[in-house]
């Protein structure tokens, strides 16, 4: 088979962003909503919520409702001292360097946060290229995972689009809906389960490969088709 491009989730796939991380982005994401919105805490937690599962991003659904800016938004609720509280497992930077292939970062989070978390997981070295959302746009229109329409862009921009490039282009994700949009649009799937917030279990026929963590796949590889 033709180089493999490996493409990885950040939060909660290459580290443990629920330990802390995602409570505090949570809770700085509703104080934006209590502020700018002018509603209370209730209300911004709730409309945090219904926006995040309606269109990938709590973000998109504040732009589209909202105007907000989302540079702005951004900034924020991402822009705060998360080095003590990143959790994961020892070894990541040895795991990226013998898994053969190019490593590619695609996470919804933010640019400036995504490679801050790299960087503290001493992974900077071995991605080849970090899509974050801001990098996410389809036409002019920002499309965060799981759109399709981006799913597609990032095989072309990556040049694994085709029928000649089946199986080369692998998503390695802890979120469902992530990977079947990923697996309908030819990418092959691998659902890490170590730190999913809602059980490990889950998913169809459109997850490849299920795996406790990412320690895991420089063994278990062969086992995509």
């Amino acid at each position: 088979m033709r180089r493999r491009v490996w493409f990885f989730d950040l939060d909660n796939t290459l580290h443990d962003a629920s330990h802390a991380i995602l409570g505090t982005i949570d809770r700085r994401m509703t104080d934006y909503v209590v502020r700018h919105l002018e509603v209370d805490e209730t209300e911004a937690n709730q409309l945090r919520l219904s926006y995040w599962r309606r269109y990938g991003a709590t973000m998109l659904g504040l732009m589209r409702h909202h105007a907000i800016d989302p540079h702005h938004f951004l900034r924020e609720t991402h822009d705060f001292d998360f080095a003590s509280m990143v959790r994961a497992e020892r070894g990541l930077a040895r795991l990226f360097a013998r898994l053969p292939g190019r490593k590619v970062l695609l996470t919804n989070a933010p640019d400036l946060y995504a490679r801050r978390i790299v960087r503290e997981l001493s992974l900077h070295r071995q991605l080849g290229a970090q899509y974050a959302i801001e990098h996410m746009r389809v036409h002019g229109v920002l499309r965060p995972k799981p759109s399709a329409a981006m799913l597609r862009h990032m095989l072309a921009r990556e040049g694994l689009a085709g029928r000649r490039n089946a199986g080369r282009a692998v998503l390695i994700e802890d979120s469902l809906p992530n990977l079947k949009a990923a697996r309908a649009t030819g990418f092959r799937t691998v659902l890490v389960t170590r730190h999913r917030t809602n059980g490990a279990r889950g998913g169809g026929a459109y997850v490849d490969l299920r795996l406790a963590s990412v320690q895991q796949l420089p063994r278990a590889m062969r086992l995509i088709r």
